[in-house]
């Protein structure tokens, strides 16, 4: 999404021309598909668009129309291009974690689906979609990802209840996007950007090098990982990136030609996805997108951890110059999502970075490998557990808010999920800042925690229970964070959607939950603030 340029994505059942016309609005462009483990998709790039126009379209293969689909209850889907200017509002809806539809109810209503029909209503209707993680799950399957995989891998098949290999996530893609005729709709209607998380691979992706180095020890573990990066940049990536950056992206380039020449770009994506794992600073997942006075960062923390011997860091030296060359004032408002809170419950962010200091011997060799257990089982591996990286972080972020990189916004606010659950936290030290700094966390979409992992995360959220993991954080010689902050709306563990809205100045927040399969009541809604 752009002021004068869209682009349309389109998987087909083969290779052929994709047309995306729109009668009456001068619309009429094409893409050849390419081809990827015999799957076939298109990028149509739509430009010469008007600024702040809509336009009704339809997608044609080789001359026949296939969307909008005959007699569907949606209606036509649209391309919507922005109109920055002075006093726009800019709405962007945000959220993650994601279990596909299914046929139980166990993981409760879908706040997305529900979002999608209160949109189709002529409802709400935000200038983005960002899913921030968790857009699938490759290692918690439906019923229907099991009977497939049944199928294909017949009675002989490794029953491991995990994905395999690109063609299994072809298929756990389809089950979250094209079976729910509402999220599809969303899908082609609104401008959606994403990034992935542990679950778009595997549970605790990149947690630590020890953890890479007993993964990378599997032998089903190169197809596993070369399948999911290899169809995140097919299903997620290449729709983040601008028509212009797609058209300069190499691999782009490199698939489209072998698709051309022998038929198939299986060979080029596979070895891209394989060297993104084994050396991550040789590809950025990361992105900014610019929308009038609103600056959108959103960051890799996973794929781009610097994992060795020697240094962990949130985000390899090549990532955090990029984040560093980003983070900058002269706008109105600065936008960070990472799927990963920034900032967590107190109780949890000392925990983090008092277990980072002991697995990294701060106690000992023994103690070591106790935290390096703890650390995966308990899933101890956001920005807390990443000290150094957090504390950069917040030396970029507070430089920005001070007005020492142009004129300090009047808020910046990380976006993040992953945690299942919901809230917003406000930064209060230090206080010499001219932006309001705050963390806004939506999760999940449809996927809520349980049981004791409910009440143990309602617990860490008390600020009673911070100090005894204060206490040890400074036993293990950990300096206290350069920010001081508290939660002050929330948590939430229902389903939820949330929606940031800019304008000028201010910035308003909204959280809603699925009341019905098809409607959503608002959980809260409050001032970031005020301009």
């Amino acid at each position: 999404m752009e002021e004068r340029t869209a682009t349309v994505w389109v998987e087909t059942d083969r290779p052929c021309e994709v047309r995306v016309v729109a009668g009456g609005h001068g619309v009429d462009a094409s893409a050849q598909t390419f081809t990827v483990h015999g799957h076939h998709y298109a990028l149509v790039d739509v430009d010469g668009l008007e600024p702040g126009s809509e336009v009704p379209y339809e997608v044609l293969i080789d001359g026949e129309r296939v969307w909008p689909e005959e007699g569907s209850s949606f209606p036509p889907s649209t391309i919507r291009t922005p109109a920055p200017g002075p006093g726009d509002t800019l709405k962007i809806a945000f959220g993650s974690c994601r279990r596909a539809p299914d046929r139980t109810n166990r993981h409760g209503l879908d706040a997305l689906a529900a979002y999608a029909h209160t949109v189709a209503r002529g409802g709400e209707r935000p200038d983005a979609l960002l899913m921030i993680g968790d857009q699938v799950y490759a290692d918690e399957l439906s019923d229907e990802m099991r009977a497939f995989i049944a199928r294909r891998r017949g009675p002989d098949g490794e029953p491991r209840d995990e994905l395999a290999d690109f063609e299994e996530y072809t298929y756990l893609y389809r089950l979250a996007w094209r079976e729910d005729a509402a999220v599809r709709w969303l899908l082609s209607t609104v401008p959606t950007f994403t990034v992935f998380d542990d679950h778009d691979v595997r549970d605790d992706w990149n947690t630590s090098y020890a953890w890479r180095r007993r993964m990378q020890a599997q032998p089903w573990w190169r197809e596993r990982i070369v399948g999911g990066i290899g169809s995140y940049w097919i299903y997620q990536h290449l729709g983040n990136l601008s028509p212009a950056e797609r058209a300069a992206d190499p691999v782009y380039k490199a698939v489209r030609a072998a698709s051309e020449d022998h038929g198939d770009g299986a060979k080029v994506l596979d070895e891209f996805a394989e060297r993104a794992d084994r050396e991550p600073s040789s590809t950025r997942w990361s992105y900014v997108r610019d929308w009038g006075g609103t600056r959108l960062i959103v960051v890799d923390s996973r794929c781009s951890r610097l994992l060795t011997p020697e240094r962990r860091a949130m985000l390899d030296d090549e990532e955090f110059r990029w984040l560093d060359e980003q983070c900058r004032g002269g706008r109105d408002h600065l936008l960070i999502a990472s799927s990963l809170p920034y900032l967590l419950p107190s109780t949890i962010h000392n925990a983090e970075a008092w277990n980072e200091a002991v697995a990294d011997g701060a106690w000992g060799k023994r103690a070591a490998r106790f935290a390096e257990t703890m650390r995966q089982a308990a899933d101890l591996e956001h920005w807390a557990a990443f000290d150094a990286s957090f504390r950069a972080v917040a030396e970029d972020v507070l430089a920005v808010a001070r007005g020492e990189r142009g004129a300090a916004p009047a808020s910046i606010a990380f976006l993040s999920g992953d945690i299942h659950y919901s809230y917003l936290a406000r930064v209060t030290v230090p206080d010499d800042t001219q932006s309001a700094i705050a963390q806004i966390v939506c999760s999940p979409f449809r996927n809520p925690l349980a049981g004791r992992f409910r009440w143990a995360n309602k617990i860490a959220c008390l600020r009673a229970t911070a100090p005894p993991f204060r206490l040890l954080r400074r036993l293990a010689g950990v300096a206290p964070p350069p920010l001081r902050w508290r939660i002050t709306d929330g948590p939430w563990f229902s389903n939820a959607i949330a929606t940031v809205e800019l304008s000028g100045r201010d910035c308003r927040v909204r959280w809603r939950t699925p009341r019905t399969a098809t409607e959503l009541l608002e959980l809260h809604s409050v001032r970031l603030v005020t301009g």
